[in-house]
């Protein structure tokens, strides 16, 4: 993003989508809208794939199609947060810190932006004792339709994560 972006703006509007779906904000991959807070979104993304060991893209929960993102904050509402860890770390750490990094992430993947704390917070957050609120509903993740109105309005919709962008060369 930074070839595309000038090297010091911290948000804008562009009509020109870079980057990996999965891994950008919302705002961003629909609207070309982009902020710090695009980044922080991502970081969460990361945050959440150092934690289980899974990509962003593989799909959780049998028939219910969850993908990192919402596998977790399905545990989260579930308070089953810790069902998420890798099981190759789960007896080398911490568990109230993997705790408090699965809470961190879901903050970093909110919604809205403005929901969203800094990257600053963010660091803070992973590095203190500081009380955490309880984060909204993030972005970017499959939900199941609750009635039939609902299904039948929703299901042509697409994900952005279901897309696949390959990029051919000359020989």
């Amino acid at each position: 993003m930074a070839r595309a972006f000038g090297g010091n703006q911290t948000e804008g509007n562009t009509n020109i989508i870079v980057g990996t779906y999965g891994y950008m904000a919302p705002e961003y991959a629909i609207d070309g809208l982009f902020s710090t807070k695009s980044d922080v979104f991502s970081f969460g993304i990361l945050l959440l794939e150092i934690i289980s060991g899974n990509k962003n893209r593989v799909r959780f929960h049998g028939n219910e199609d969850l993908n990192l993102v919402g596998y977790t904050w399905k545990l989260w509402k579930e308070d089953k947060a810790l069902h998420l860890m890798d099981s190759n770390i789960k007896d080398s750490c911490d568990v109230s810190e993997v705790l408090r990094c699965i809470h961190v992430s879901l903050l970093c993947v909110q919604q809205y932006p403005d929901d969203r704390p800094t990257m600053t917070s963010t660091l803070r957050m992973l590095g203190s004792e500081m009380e955490l609120i309880e984060p909204k509903e993030p972005g970017f993740f499959p939900r199941k339709a609750s009635s039939e109105e609902e299904l039948s309005s929703t299901q042509f919709k697409m994900s952005t994560n279901e897309f696949t962008i390959s990029s051919f060369t000359g020989r």
